[in-house]
């Protein structure tokens, strides 16, 4: 296959290999599909979730509405828990 790259995209791919965080332009492709085959993963995920994360959000508004807050740091540290639970269990 060939691809016909846009000078912009060629650029990065240079300046990526460049750097010496890939070897050559190959990997930083690789690397570019990985990023996207992720977030298309991470769309699929909302899509089958839409109704359970609405849900979720709409008693958060509920919550904020009774002014049932929490600070922002305590936020942050409940999602790093969840994330890392999240991770543990894959």
């Amino acid at each position: 296959m060939t691809i016909d790259l846009k000078p912009e995209q060629q650029r990065v791919i240079d300046l990526a290999v460049r750097s010496g965080a890939y070897q050559n332009p190959t990997e930083v492709l690789d690397q570019a599909f990985e990023i996207i085959r992720e977030q298309l993963d991470l769309e699929d995920w909302m899509l089958a979730q839409r109704e359970e994360v609405a849900a979720h959000i709409a008693a958060g508004f509920a919550q904020a509405e009774r002014g049932q807050l929490i600070d922002g740091d305590a936020a942050v540290e409940i999602l790093r828990r969840r994330r890392a639970e999240r991770l543990n269990r894959q």
